[in-house]
């Protein structure tokens, strides 16, 4: 619908122009017929380039244009051999290169669908949770604070409804919406208060809206109609890689001139060494690496998804890494998050167990009544499964009083709510107002302490007393001894009120309250997080937890867990308010468990570890999580109980809420740097072989060992598939052992820098010792040798890089069989060309004989056996890392 037209319509007009009844919403063939007509709520996505234009962008890499000026040269000096072979080898690589291409954009393109948000609509009569993108105009949408708004809409009700809307208006301040329609024709977009607008937030209260405009038609849709592409994400390692491999391309062009200047001064055919020089020069430069990073990075990825874990941006994937202290929630994601009330307590009955006849006592059955009306979660029921909605804490609620006979939808079609003030996490109380056939109620529910600061009555055999401060000090008692026993406890209240405030506060509403009862309820500790606290302290990370429940509750749930432990203590959110930041920041590591803090707590707690040089990741799931979210190194949302607000804050969503799911995924993040170091190492390594070896050959005044066809193969065979499988390497078995990688480290770090440099020499030599082995009969086989000989041991030379400071013994020649398939491959490819005619004419191969042979296959194996005796000398310290 024209936006022109909404916003001052009469509401009962506008359902009926959409056809939908508020209460009952949209029939499922409304909803069918409505999205065959204006399509997904979504933005359209920018035309990607066709595959041609991908694949001629692999033609622009500056190494590439080298070669084909080099192929041009060739053929304009008659020699079409080397012209032909040049052009089979880039197109061959461009062909790899787009392969390469589509397998990332397709991987991190999954991954942005997986981060599809949902939108809490009522079809048929019942509120169901769907996709944000299947909604479609005339659906009615249920709004609360954290909520992204998920398309353009009409404000049906509202309850101190505020949203911001500063991406779209520029406005700072949340507005205050209503359902009134404003005066004028002409009313600019940002006074517009009857509306609301995809992809702004729900910053206070609730709301039900009716949806007038989805996808392109909406606010942001027309936006984005006049916005270019958006350009493609770098992660730090990514930009890292360019640098190096601007550097090494200038070191390799420096290297390649005085190859070329050195043979011209001995008189070598001037051709031939400007061939040489280029197919060195492009051997030497690991261009592809770029490319097998993001595809080892988006694979990674992929793997997360399935560990539950969304990386929604690829920086975080190397952070986790480095991860070294870990804050965590403990509902939800430390427990079960499967809240059940095991404990309830009135004044007059005092504490017993669920489970018992309510009887006729009226302080149980009220204490109900409040839990289950100040309540904002359902529970429905959808193709005969039970759909719980809602905060866990009030779902337990619910359920209980499900279990007593009490229902929600008939209780609140008896007692309908007719106003509220939200639940917010500074005053710790929710409170809503209800009709009844005898006035108007208030209900409260919240915090013990808080709550029983504001009530001056008591309920006690359905008389109302004064409260007295006997009295209050024995339910303090009976408030202590549930959460001496990790039960998370919840206070109920009441009034009445002669009439309906139009703006109700907590200071009018929230006070000379009558006090009814106490529930005490637990969600266990998971099993698996157990374990995951464990292999978190073997890794060298610290897990740390951080909660708005009591001191005493936190401390027997992170002891059972052994996150507590007698080296570190717990604090509370009023102490650290006594503690300066300098000051938390020198005693924080005293720390292991945060009780009773608010989510600015949170903020000053990550930059208290980072003050200390730490990498911090931090859950969150509310609104107010966000900063924290977003100070902290990795923020990790919650998938199931996180609003869109922490979700769009966060560098990566947990959906299962689940802590061994941050801990599964740095074992991952730490594999995938792992991997990558590993294709480094192998790629640089072989590339310094080849020059070695052409080096010294023109150093001794020999002839060359290779000629520039054999470079270009090799560097095609060897640095595709094996340098891919080894980005794909699955974790070694100590990789939670270790300590965390310091944010910052060189890539080279650990010994890595000595390993390339020492191999590649090694690598180097063996060619140039089987061109000498083979020299004494022919030239030719004298180049075959060498030229079998580089390939074969830079095969072996990806088995041995694996690891470090681990024999490929210990962690399994085939434990990973992608890259004994990449060798079998790029092996036959190399016997192909020695033992298809035409190709062993085009190389200027020779065949060999038994004894030929048996020295390719010695030699080849020397570079990896050097690398194994390497390791033993690393690890007993006699090689000093650099």
């Amino acid at each position: 619908m024209k936006e022109t037209e909404t916003f001052k319509m009469d509401i009962d007009t506008l359902l009926k122009d959409l056809e939908v009844d508020p209460n009952l919403g949209l029939r499922d063939v409304d909803v069918e017929k409505r999205r065959n007509e204006y399509g997904d709520n979504a933005l359209e996505k920018k035309k990607g380039e066709t595959l041609f234009a991908k694949f001629f962008n692999q033609f622009k890499n500056f190494m590439v244009i080298i070669l084909l000026v080099a192929a041009l040269v060739s053929g304009l000096l008659g020699e079409f051999k080397d012209t032909i072979i040049i052009s089979i080898v880039v197109i061959i690589n461009a062909i790899l290169g787009l392969i390469q291409e589509n397998k990332a954009e397709k991987s991190l393109e999954a991954l942005k669908n997986m981060t599809t948000p949902l939108a809490k609509v009522t079809r048929n009569g019942t509120l169901l949770q769907v996709k944000s993108t299947e909604l479609v105009p005339g659906d009615i949408i249920n709004l609360e604070s954290g909520d992204y708004v998920p398309a353009d809409g009409r404000i049906l009700e509202e309850s101190s409804l505020r949203i911001e809307e500063s991406a779209l208006t520029g406005e700072s301040v949340a507005v205050d919406k209503t359902i009134e329609a404003p005066v004028g024709d002409r009313v600019p977009l940002g006074d517009r208060r009857n509306m609301v607008y995809s992809t702004s937030m729900v910053t206070h209260g609730r709301g039900k809206i009716v949806v007038t405009n989805t996808g392109m038609n909406t606010e942001i849709g027309k936006i984005a109609k006049m916005l270019e592409g958006e350009s493609k994400l770098k992660t730090p390692l990514q930009v890292k890689l360019e640098d190096l491999g601007r550097y090494l391309g200038i070191l390799a062009l420096s290297v390649c001139a005085v190859i070329f200047l050195l043979g011209y001064y001995q008189g070598r055919p001037l051709l031939e060494m400007f061939m040489l020089a280029v197919s060195l020069a492009v051997a030497a430069i690991p261009e592809g690496l770029p490319a097998i990073v993001t595809i080892v990075l988006s694979l990674g990825v992929q793997r997360m998804i399935k560990k539950n874990a969304i990386v929604k941006r690829l920086p975080a994937v190397e952070t986790l890494g480095t991860a070294s202290i870990i804050c965590s929630d403990k509902t939800g994601t430390l427990t079960e998050n499967k809240m059940t009330v095991t404990k309830l307590y009135t004044y007059d009955e005092k504490t017993e167990a669920i489970g018992n006849e309510l009887n006729s006592n009226e302080s149980k059955k009220l204490t109900l009544e409040i839990a289950l009306l100040c309540n904002d979660s359902t529970i429905t029921e959808e193709k005969g499964e039970k759909k719980e909605i809602g905060d866990p804490t009030e779902i337990a609620l619910v359920v209980l009083a499900y279990q007593y006979g009490m229902f929600k939808k008939s209780m609140e079609e008896s007692k309908p709510r007719v106003n509220e003030i939200p639940f917010d996490s500074d005053r710790k109380l929710m409170s809503t107002i209800h009709k009844e056939a005898s006035g108007l109620r208030v209900y409260t529910k919240g915090a013990p302490d808080v709550l029983l600061e504001r009530c001056n009555y008591l309920l006690i055999n359905n008389e109302v007393k004064e409260l007295t401060a006997e009295v209050r000090d024995k339910i303090r008692a009976a408030n202590q001894n549930m959460a001496n026993d990790a039960l998370r406890v919840l206070a109920f209240a009441y009034k009445t009120i002669e009439s309906n405030p139009a703006n109700p506060t907590s200071d009018t509403l929230e006070n000379d309250l009558i006090f009814v009862g106490l529930m005490g309820m637990i969600d266990p500790p998971r099993e698996e997080v157990k374990m995951a606290v464990k292999k978190c302290r073997a890794a060298g990370i610290r897990p740390i937890m951080i909660t708005g429940d009591y001191k005493l509750t936190a401390i027997t749930i992170a002891k059972k867990l052994g996150i507590l432990d007698e080296k570190t203590t717990a604090i509370e959110g009023r102490e650290l308010d006594d503690l300066s930041d300098e000051e938390l920041a020198s005693n924080v590591d005293k720390y292991s468990v945060y009780a009773r803090v608010s989510p600015e707590h949170k903020v000053r707690i990550v930059k208290a570890w980072q003050a200390n040089d730490k990498t911090v990741a931090m859950t969150g799931d509310g609104v107010n999580d966000a900063p924290s979210l977003k100070a902290a190194n990795i923020g990790c949302a919650m998938g199931i109980t996180g609003t869109d607000v922490s979700k769009e804050a966060a560098d990566i969503v947990l959906t299962d809420d689940n802590f061994s799911t941050i801990v599964a995924a740095v074992e991952e993040g730490r594999n995938i740097y792992e991997n990558i170091k590993k294709s480094i190492h192998y790629l640089l390594s072989c590339n310094i072989g080849e020059i070695v070896a052409l080096f010294i050959a023109l150093l001794i005044n020999i002839p060359s060992p290779l000629i520039p066809i054999h470079i270009l193969w090799i560097n095609l065979v060897t640095d595709s598939l094996p340098a891919l499988s080894l980005g794909v390497d699955p974790p070694e078995a100590d990789i939670m052992s270790k300590k965390p990688r310091i944010s910052g480290e060189s890539i080279f770090a650990e010994g890595l820098g000595i390993f390339i440099v020492l191999r590649g020499i090694i690598i180097g030599l063996v060619a140039l010792l089987a061109f000498y082995s083979g020299w004494s009969n022919s030239v030719e086989i004298g180049r075959t040798m060498a030229f079998l000989t580089l390939a074969f041991s830079q095969f072996a030379n990806s088995l041995s890089v694996r690891s470090l400071d681990k024999s490929l013994l210990k962690i399994g020649v085939f434990s990973n069989k992608r890259l004994i398939g990449a060798i079998v491959i790029s092996a036959s490819l190399m016997f192909s060309v020695l033992l298809i005619p035409f190709f062993r004419s085009a190389f200027e191969l020779a065949l060999l004989n038994f004894n030929q042979w048996l020295l390719v296959f010695i030699y080849s194996l020397i570079p990896f056996v050097f690398g194994e005796l390497l390791k033993k000398l690393l690890k007993s310290k006699t090689v000093k890392a650099i």
